[in-house]
């Protein structure tokens, strides 16, 4: 299963694929450098398809956990002073994504959406300690009665180049679903209460919409 935000860069890429071996069949004499070409443009086909995968995850609902908003390893868990809505303390959980990992962004909790905004910026490695405030990026606000309102940041990295986000005010969010894309690795950030109960260490790697990182 692919995610929709793919579909018109997997056409275009299989038509691509379809010329560059029929051109290579046509004009190349020589096997072994046909066949070179074909098996270099299928590993470059092969990597768009599972870049754009989007697994079936299947999400145990509750409003006492915070799940992982995406795939991909768990690189900050710190205490800081969030600027932009709460400017307040928080602890900061960041998860790293690499072009390998699915980068479908999903709910961390079910509730009411009451902020979205996105920010243009500079594109630096995603792990850098000021992608989080100078990169490309959208911040949201969700919130519920249980756990209150919590705040994820989807950040650009060097690759990716355009940041998908589904999420409007007002919205009602189921948590798990899907909430938005990032193409071509990215980061991102929850900031969670104080209060919260951090459930991975630094270097985990989690599952989106599955892993819960946090519970209050």
């Amino acid at each position: 299963m692919f995610h929709k935000e793919g579909h018109k860069i997997i056409l275009i890429s299989s038509l691509i694929l379809l010329v560059i071996i029929l051109l290579a069949d046509k004009f190349i004499d020589s096997e072994w450098i046909r066949i070179l070409i074909s098996i270099i443009s299928i590993g470059f086909y092969i990597l768009i398809l599972q870049f754009f995968r989007n697994p079936v995850r299947k999400t145990n609902l509750n409003d006492n956990h915070i799940v992982a908003p995406v795939d991909g390893k768990v690189v900050v868990i710190e205490e800081v002073t969030e600027s932009e809505y709460f400017n307040d303390k928080r602890i900061q959980v960041s998860i790293f994504m690499s072009p390998l990992n699915v980068h479908v962004t999903r709910y961390p909790i079910s509730g009411n959406v009451l902020f979205s905004k996105y920010h243009p910026g500079k594109y630096l490695v995603a792990w850098h300690p000021k992608a989080s405030t100078d990169n490309e990026r959208t911040t949201i606000v969700v919130e519920n009665n249980t756990v209150g309102k919590i705040l994820y940041r989807q950040i650009a990295g060097a690759l990716a180049k355009r940041i998908v986000n589904y999420a409007k005010v007002n919205d009602k969010t189921t948590q798990g679903s899907d909430a938005g894309f990032i193409k071509f690795g990215s980061r991102v950030d929850v900031f969670l209460p104080l209060n919260a109960k951090i459930n991975v260490t630094l270097n985990q790697k989690v599952k989106g919409g599955q892993q819960v990182i946090a519970t209050l």
